[in-house]
């Protein structure tokens, strides 16, 4: 992928939209671990929580980046991604996180509680990267400023307008779709065939958010 080209843009555009729709629940678990700290200490805690994750995540990332090389391991992480994908527009997120008594003990409530929120978004990211870390780096710098500082309105708007999930589902679908698709050992037969790497990328969409919204119906009627 070349610096800057179009593909390169392209990419970058699905990771921050990948990333402000996994890592909106991260955001509100920022909130929640500083909310016992006097009011002139959560500011900093919530920033040097953030700092910390941001490092975890990066690495975490780019190791994943470097992991996908492996012959196999596209195939397996694009399988994992549609099953991600599903869980996006079917699961309901619980925020059952204790507040930091400490400003030590908020920042490391943070750390920990978004690596472990984070395994989802790190292996979408390290797909969407198609294998350059600095896209992995810009993806996160220009989103984690925006769920931090954003993170209510961005809930907000997906709750009143639960499209922008449908759609971020389907960025989730076409990554994992283009990482089966790029699987080395498979990788010739799509070249070679193109009208079929198309048509299974548009399956993989349709049936992910197709199988989510049926399952949204009928979560809906049980309740």
């Amino acid at each position: 992928m070349e610096l800057f080209s179009a593909e390169f843009w392209s990419a970058l555009l699905s990771l921050i939209i990948i990333d402000l729709v996994l890592a909106g629940d991260n955001a509100i678990v920022i909130g929640l671990a500083a909310r016992r700290l006097p009011k002139n200490q959560q500011k900093k805690a919530i920033i040097w929580g953030t700092v910390g994750a941001i490092i975890i995540r990066a690495t975490a990332t780019i190791l994943v980046v470097w992991l996908l090389m492996i012959p196999g391991l596209r195939l397996i992480g694009g399988i994992l991604l549609v099953w991600i994908a599903y869980k996006l527009l079917t699961e309901e997120s619980g925020h059952d996180i204790k507040a930091g008594a400490s400003f030590w003990g908020a920042i490391k409530t943070i750390i920990i509680a978004d690596a472990l929120m984070g395994l989802d978004n790190v292996l979408a990211v390290a797909g969407a990267a198609n294998g350059h870390p600095l896209l992995v780096i810009l993806g996160l710098l220009i989103s984690i400023p925006i769920v931090v500082w954003g993170s209510t309105i961005i809930l907000k708007w997906m709750e009143r307008f639960p499209i922008i999930i449908t759609f971020g589902a389907g960025v989730l679908a076409y990554t994992a779709a283009h990482m089966i698709t790029g699987e080395e050992f498979l990788a010739g037969f799509f070249q070679q065939n193109p009208i079929i790497k198309w048509a299974f990328i548009i399956i993989i969409i349709i049936a992910v958010i197709f199988a989510g919204k049926f399952k949204q119906r009928k979560l809906a009627e049980q309740h």
